[in-house]
C-alpha cells in the first residue's frame, strides 16, 4: 500500500478511533485529534519524499554532519518519550532524506522510517506500510545483486572457505579425505560453490574427496531451493562426493552423524549477530565446543550492538557502518541503477528498519564470548590475505559499470593476524576470524 491509498487508510483509521472515543471528555478528544493530525503530517512528509523527482534529488546541500544531527535529534526525542518533538524532527528529516540523492540522504530515509515505526502502533496503516516485508523473490534478487556488485559477501565467503580448506589439508593424513561442514545459517547457499570447486580441483580418481554439508535455514522451502542449487552445481565436479542435509533453525546438533575421523568445520558467517540474547549465544557456542571441531569460522558485520529501546545510542553505533555501506554502493553502481535501489530498499534498508524496531537484548562482543567459552583465535594464512586482495582487484577490473573502480575498498589485517577485515575507506565493514578449541 503506497501513496494516496495509505493516506486514505490513515484517515479512515483515525475516524474509527475518534468514533470509539465519543464517550470521553471533549478535552481528551481534542488532544487525540491533534495527535492524529501530527501523524498525518508525518505521513504526508514521507509521501513527498517517496514521490521526489530523482532528477532534483541531488540539489540539497546539507552536510553529512547536519543530517546526522537531525537524525540524533529525532532519536533522542523518541528516547525521552516526547512524541510531538520526535514527529517534528522526523518531518524535518523526511524533507531532507531521499531515495535517489547522495548516499547519506539515502541512508537517512531508512533510519527515518525505522524511527517513525518506533512511535507508531503496529496496528496502524502507516506502521504496516513502513515495515512491509519484501517478498521472498525481492529479498533473493536484492541479495543476488549485492553479491554481484560488491565484494562484501564474497570477501566473507571466500576467506572463510580458504580457512576451511586449509584445516582440511592439515588433517589429510588422518581424515580419509572427508570434510564435514556445519553451517548455522546456510541461507541461499552462495558461500559453498567456491568450496565445492576448490575441493573438486584437489580431488583425483585415485584420491576422491567427500564433502558433507549440514545447513540450518529459515524455512523448508528455502532449504530445498538451496539444496537444488548446490547439488546441481556439484554434479559437474568429478571425484567429489557431495552430501547436503538441510535442517530448520532451532534444530539441535546432537543427532548429527559425524564421522569421527573427518575434518569438522563449523561456519558462523553472519550468524552470531542474529542471536537475540547472550544466553542463546552462550548455549550455541557451548554446543559447538562439545563437537570439538577442527576450526570454527566467524564473519561478523562491524556494526556495534546496543541495548534495545535506546534509539539515540543505536543511531550513534550503527549510522557510520550503514553510511559506509551506502557509500560503498556508490563506488559499485550508478546512482540511478535499479539494482542499487533494490539493494538499498530490500536488503540494507530492511536491515536498518528491523534493527531499530527489534527488541533484542545486547549481547557481548563476539571475540570475548568466543574466548570465554573455550576457543582461541587462529592466525589467518597469507593465502587468505592474498586471495582477499585479488578479489578486490578482480571486482574492480571486471566491473560492467564504466565509472567503477572499487578504489574505496581495502583489506586490513588486525589482532596480530587473527582477523581480516574488508574496509571501505577508513571504516571496517566485515571481519573474518578463525577459532579452535582450547579445552
Amino acid at each position: 500500500m503506497e501513496g494516496d491509498d495509505i493516506v486514505r487508510a490513515w484517515r479512515s483509521h483515525a475516524i474509527k478511533k475518534r468514533k470509539a472515543r465519543d464517550g470521553f471528555g471533549a478535552c481528551h478528544v481534542k488532544a487525540k485529534d491533534a495527535e492524529d493530525g501530527k501523524f498525518l503530517v508525518l505521513l504526508q512528509a514521507r509521501e513527498r519524499m517517496l514521490r521526489e523527482d530523482p532528477k532534483r534529488s541531488g540539489q540539497e546541500d546539507e552536510t553529512d554532519e547536519q543530517l546526522s544531527r537531525l537524525l540524533l535529534l529525532a532519536a533522542s526525542a523518541i528516547d525521552a518519550d516526547h512524541a510531538d518533538a520526535a514527529i517534528d524532527a522526523l518531518v524535518d528529516l523526511y524533507q531532507h532524506a531521499s531515495l535517489h540523492g547522495h548516499p547519506m540522504r539515502r541512508v537517512m530515509a531508512y533510519f527515518a522510517d525505522g524511527l517513525a515505526a518506533r512511535i507508531l502502533t503496529d496496528s496502524s496503516p502507516f506502521y504496516r506500510s513502513i515495515m512491509a516485508h519484501p517478498t521472498p523473490e525481492e529479498e533473493f534478487t536484492a541479495f543476488t545483486e549485492l553479491y554481484r556488485a560488491s565484494p562484501y559477501y564474497q570477501f566473507a565467503h571466500f576467506t572463510a572457505n580458504q580457512t576451511i580448506v586449509e584445516a582440511f589439508e592439515a588433517e589429510e593424513k588422518q581424515n580419509g579425505r572427508r570434510l564435514y561442514v556445519i553451517d548455522f545459517d546456510v541461507s541461499y547457499g552462495f558461500q559453498w560453490p567456491s568450496l565445492i570447486q576448490s575441493l573438486c580441483d584437489k580431488a583425483t580418481t585415485s584420491k576422491p574427496i567427500s564433502l558433507h554439508l549440514t545447513g540450518f535455514g529459515r524455512s523448508t522451502e528455502e532449504l530445498k531451493e538451496t539444496e537444488t542449487r548446490l547439488v546441481g552445481f556439484s554434479k559437474s565436479c568429478s571425484n567429489l562426493e557431495f552430501v547436503y542435509n538441510g535442517l530448520l533453525r532451532g534444530s539441535t546438533t546432537s543427532d548429527l552423524k559425524i564421522d569421527k575421523n573427518a575434518t569438522l568445520a563449523v561456519n558462523l558467517v553472519f550468524y552470531l549477530q542474529t542471536m537475540k540474547s547472550s544466553s542463546e549465544m552462550l548455549a550455541t557456542l557451548m554446543s559447538i565446543h562439545s563437537l570439538n571441531p577442527s576450526v570454527v569460522v566467524l564473519a561478523e558485520k562491524e556494526s556495534s550492538q546496543c541495548p534495545a529501546g535506546y534509539s539515540a545510542r543505536f543511531v550513534e553505533s550503527h549510522l557510520n557502518y550503514f553510511a559506509a555501506m551506502f557509500r560503498s554502493l556508490h563506488d559499485c553502481l550508478p546512482a540511478d541503477s535499479l539494482e542499487r535501489l533494490s539493494i538499498e530498499k530490500n536488503h540494507l534498508g530492511r536491515e536498518i528498519k528491523s534493527a531499530i524496531t527489534s527488541n533484542c537484548e545486547k549481547t557481548s562482543a563476539w571475540k570475548g564470548r568466543m574466548e570465554s567459552t573455550g576457543f582461541q583465535g587462529m592466525k589467518l594464512s597469507s593465502r587468505s590475505v592474498s586471495q582477499a586482495k585479488l578479489l578486490l582487484k578482480i571486482k574492480g577490473q571486471f566491473s560492467g559499470i564504466e565509472h567503477v573502480s572499487n578504489s574505496g575498498f581495502g583489506v586490513s589485517e588486525r589482532d596480530d593476524g587473527t582477523t581480516l577485515s574488508l574496509c571501505w575507506q577508513d571504516r571496517n565493514l566485515v571481519t573474518v576470524s578463525a577459532w579452535k578449541c582450547t579445552r
